[in-house]
């Protein structure tokens, strides 16, 4: 099922309107698992940090065993012939994809003379202004590097995601804020997450456990630039208990207020404004 509306697909050596069929049956990455994507997005006339997007779904092929065959430079000429598509303004979700086609005699492992791969482009609206989020506790965690790819943006990564949120919807809140493999916190079950505290602004250690976000660390930059205090370190979930101002960073809505935590509420405070304000000042002129 298709998030968005007014889609096109790059496969296959170009564009071609709707929602392609890419995959086959017997492919490995319809079969076994073996698919990446990144998103990057399209908004207010930019694709900010859509190089970063677009090198780290190559590093996530590679951590599948996968044989990326696009460059950056080739993907952006893509994207760029794409986006040129649609209406100026668009915001657009642009999702770069490679998959497994063959596996090796056990048909385990994924083999490298052949990758499918393809670009989907959505229009998908950023989220108002004023929207924002509460955050509920989640049984399900985040594994580790040593049970599964947590070095990839891998699709075979998403079920757990899905379980984290249908559990804490099933209590009315709109997100899971997850635990680590260690019982701290490492992110929400879509986003990056930050604290505010004391003035100073905090947010997870990248422990390997978790993606450690494009929008993130350009949020961390641009606060740090700033002149404020921005510290990766260990959290815990009394520490967000705990905290003035929580928000979200990610690439589909940037920079997301988070109004409640179980039953912890928080206002939407100048720390989160400011993030978000220098995020799109910044956009501006990338």
């Amino acid at each position: 099922m298709a998030t968005g509306t007014d889609i096109r697909t790059w496969f296959d050596g170009r564009w071609h309107e709707g929602d392609l069929p890419v995959m086959r049956a017997a492919d490995h990455g319809a079969w076994l698992g073996s698919s990446v994507f990144d998103g990057a997005r399209h908004a207010r006339g930019r694709a900010p940090d859509l190089g970063p997007h677009l090198a780290r779904v190559n590093r996530s092929a590679e951590a599948l065993m996968l044989r990326p065959t696009r460059s950056v430079e080739e993907m952006t000429e893509i994207v760029r012939e794409g986006l040129a598509l649609y209406p100026a303004e668009a915001a657009i979700y642009i999702r770069p994809m490679y998959w497994g086609i063959h596996g090796d005699a056990t048909a385990i492992v994924p083999q490298p003379e052949e990758t499918g791969f393809a670009i989907c482009l959505e229009a998908i609206p950023l989220a108002p202004e004023e929207a924002s989020v509460t955050l509920g506790r989640t049984r399900f965690r985040r594994p580790t590097l040593e049970s599964a790819v947590v070095n990839a943006k891998a699709g075979c990564l998403y079920p757990n995601n899905a379980r984290m949120l249908a559990e804490v919807r099933g209590r009315g809140f709109h997100n899971a804020l997850v635990a680590d493999a260690m019982g701290n916190v490492a992110e929400s079950a879509t986003s990056n997450v930050f604290i505010v505290r004391d003035g100073a602004v905090e947010t997870p250690v990248a422990n390997g456990t978790f993606l450690a976000g494009i929008t993130r660390a350009r949020i961390i930059d641009l606060l740090r630039r700033d002149g404020m205090e921005v510290r990766e370190t260990v959290l815990t979930f009394d520490d967000v208990e705990a905290a003035d101002e929580v928000f979200l960073t990610g690439n589909m809505n940037k920079v997301t207020p988070v109004t409640g935590f179980e039953a912890r509420a928080y206002q939407v405070g100048p720390v989160t404004r400011r993030a978000r304000d220098l995020y799109w000042d910044w956009a501006a002129t990338a």
